[in-house]
């Protein structure tokens, strides 16, 4: 319910008042508020508010009256009612014009009409139309706690929102995506997803349309193509938004006639009982998420070696063991140097690390979703654990296709964080989960040794590696080893020449002088004075194959496992 102009005008106190502009809008003027205004205006004067005025002070300056009038019109006054008799005895026709011209309602009220018995039959009324709007509007306060306690989904809970406000309304997450798809026409969700794609969305854009009612403050009111959208945030425990309530107006309702109190009402109770559910629920997932890593973990460490068991654990947590998946081990590489740089926004490293973990989770879930994949992950030991579906009847999936679509997605969220990668084969066996992810362990740690961060290796690649890392194992190899490039190592450590780099260089080159020496960016005479001190150092000749041969091996695996060991 709503108090107009042409309500209060059937008062019996307003007898005696005379309209003089505006009378075809006195049906369309709600009056939310009534007080007495002198000058000057400035910021007292709020939407929707009926103002009572003498003019004192400016009824015999034509100018000062007008400047009065103006400001008047532009605080969004329902109507100014002027008491004629003392200070003002008529208002001069370039007012009238003024007010006819901005479609704004003047009422003569004569002076022996006081001021408090209109303000008392307004207040009367509208404190009547609040305290029912309020009765209403508890009711449907009590049959939302009521839809939340009998565990009602979220489409049930936004279609009795829909109905309660005459209006379609649309709950969605951060990222603007729809809670409550089901409870809405494919034409709707058209509506706004073409929306969500615009440059000046509700969600991307923090600019909305100024509003000088208080009562508009909670909400964001935003004007997009001639759509007219009222978005109210859901707020967490710690004043967050973790989604928003949105209503799309249709065409032919005004934001004025749409936010009564009553709908105002209905909209705070809507935003805490959604606030609840989706607490609820994140509850509810955050269980759910620490159960299936807990799950994952023990896969890959082969801590489950019944495959009924296995299986129906599985089955409980959503996952499906009857298809074939890939284990891909993901390091990030710079989190903590991140951290520095943005770490005046979080309280601990440990806080910022989750909300970024989360996020990098979410991108992988998002991109098997989009290849329409089984997906299996966690976060353990600092490392990303992801088990992929990889073939099957939706045709095979190749992991780098899949990394490739979640580092894309991520250089727009977060473009600075680096990740190495170690792909396995795939698996087919119980036992295979625990073989796989030892395997995506090794192949990410020589990848990072081999090529440097944030480059990707498959474990089928690393045959060579792996090979000279068990040699590394070996004691009498670790003896052979250290002996032949020992003195480069003490060398290199105490001159900076880097000796052991520049024949790599120069094997690399097939012993070609000058391409080394480019590659290098070094003088020729500068490498062969280099080429000639490992010959000294090492004993060995570069122009004895058997010599070549045990000194790349040497570095090679040096580099592979005894550096880190050393």
């Amino acid at each position: 319910m709503t108090l107009t102009l042409n309500d209060v005008l059937t008062f019996e106190i307003m007898e005696s008042a005379r309209v003089r502009t505006g009378k075809k809008f006195l049906d369309q003027r709600y009056v939310q508020w009534i007080s007495v205004i002198e000058m000057p205006v400035e910021n007292f004067v709020r939407k929707n508010e009926a103002v009572l005025s003498t003019a004192i002070g400016c009824g015999q300056d034509l100018e000062l009256f007008k400047k009065f009038v103006q400001d008047i019109i532009e605080s969004e006054a329902s109507a100014l009612m002027i008491a004629l008799g003392r200070h003002i005895f008529q208002i001069p026709q370039e007012v009238i014009a003024l007010a006819e011209e901005k479609n704004f309602v003047i009422i003569e009220i004569p002076w022996e009409v006081r001021f408090a018995n209109i303000i008392e039959d307004v207040m009367k009324e509208l404190n009547g139309i609040q305290y029912k709007d309020r009765e209403r509007s508890e009711q449907v306060q009590q049959e939302l706690l009521k839809l939340i306690l009998k565990n009602s989904d979220i489409n049930t809970i936004s279609r009795f929102i829909q109905k309660q406000i005459g209006c379609p309304i649309m709950l969605i997450d951060r990222k603007g995506v729809m809670l409550d798809q089901n409870s809405h026409r494919q034409s709707f969700i058209d509506q706004w997803k073409f929306l969500m794609m615009r440059e000046n969305s509700p969600i991307k854009s923090p600019s909305s349309v100024a509003m000088h009612d208080p009562m508009f403050s909670k909400f964001q009111i935003f004007e997009i193509d001639e759509q007219i959208i009222v978005q109210m945030p859901i707020l967490q425990g710690l004043g967050d938004a973790q989604g928003y309530l949105i209503v799309m107006l249709p065409p032919h309702i005004t934001i004025n006639d749409f936010l009564t109190q009553y709908r105002i009402n209905v909209l705070e109770h809507s935003s805490t009982t959604i606030a609840l559910w989706l607490s609820r629920k994140n509850a509810i997932e955050n269980t759910k998420m620490s159960l299936r890593s807990d799950f994952v973990q023990e896969l890959a460490k082969g801590d489950i070696h019944n495959w009924n068991q296995a299986n129906s654990r599985a089955k409980l947590l959503g996952y499906n063991l009857k298809v074939p998946y890939v284990c891909i081990v993901g390091f990030a590489e710079n989190l903590k140097t991140l951290f520095q740089k943005r770490k005046h926004d979080y309280a601990t490293f440990g806080n910022w690390l989750d909300n970024m973990i989360r996020y990098i989770e979410e991108e992988i879930l998002y991109a098997a979703q989009s290849l329409k994949r089984e997906v299996m992950l966690t976060y353990q030991e600092e490392r990303l654990l992801i088990f992929l579906e990889i073939s099957g009847d939706k045709g095979n999936v190749n992991p780098s296709d899949f990394l490739d679509l979640v580092e894309r997605r991520l250089r727009n969220l977060i473009p600075e964080v680096v990740i190495s990668w170690g792909i396995s084969n795939p698996l087919n066996t119980l036992d295979g989960f625990h073989k796989s992810y030892e395997n995506a362990k090794v192949a990410l740690e020589i990848g990072r040794s081999k090529k440097g961060i944030g480059y990707r290796m498959m474990y089928e690649h690393t045959q060579v590696d792996r090979l000279l890392l068990n040699l590394a194992k070996n004691n009498e190899m670790k003896t052979v080893i250290l002996s032949t490039i020992e003195p480069l190592i003490r060398y290199d450590e105490q001159h900076h020449m880097d000796l052991i780099d520049t024949f790599s260089a120069y094997n690399d080159c097939h012993r070609n002088v000058s391409k080394t020496a480019r590659m290098l960016n070094l003088h020729r005479q500068s490498l062969l004075y280099r080429l000639r001190k490992i010959e000294a150092l090492t004993g060995l000749s570069l122009n004895d194959t058997d010599d070549l041969f045990l000194l790349d091996l040497s570095i090679k695996t040096w580099k592979m496992g005894l550096a880190k060991a050393k």
